[in-house]
């Protein structure tokens, strides 16, 4: 490791700088992770948006339901020793399901 200072990056902005030259050394570990966690949430967001505006354009299945969405998925649930078929999607960061039908043990 350098004994010099890291050079900052040219692209940022020199309050950010000077803020955090200013910080402790606790304080910049607390700012490197909340950046990483920060950086990986926007580049969720963007990636589901862009998954969502894609989706809508893909047809719509005869069977899927009004109130569920086309990047619906469909899903199988064991309750009780008994498998049932349910239609899952993602809203922001809560799963959503429901309820298809009994899966046909014939299949």
């Amino acid at each position: 490791m350098s004994y010099e200072p890291p050079t900052p990056p040219a692209s940022l902005p020199t309050e950010i700088v000077t803020t955090l030259n200013e910080s402790t050394p606790e304080h910049l570990q607390d700012v490197a992770t909340y950046a990483e966690e920060l950086a990986e949430h926007k580049e969720r967001e963007a990636r589901l948006e862009e998954g969502a505006d894609q989706d809508e354009v893909k047809e719509r299945p005869d069977d899927l339901p009004d109130d569920v969405p086309t990047k619906a998925t469909i899903t199988i649930k064991e309750i009780n020793d008994n498998r049932y078929y349910y239609w899952q999607w993602r809203e922001g960061e809560k799963v959503t399901s429901k309820y298809k039908g009994p899966v046909n043990p014939d299949e």
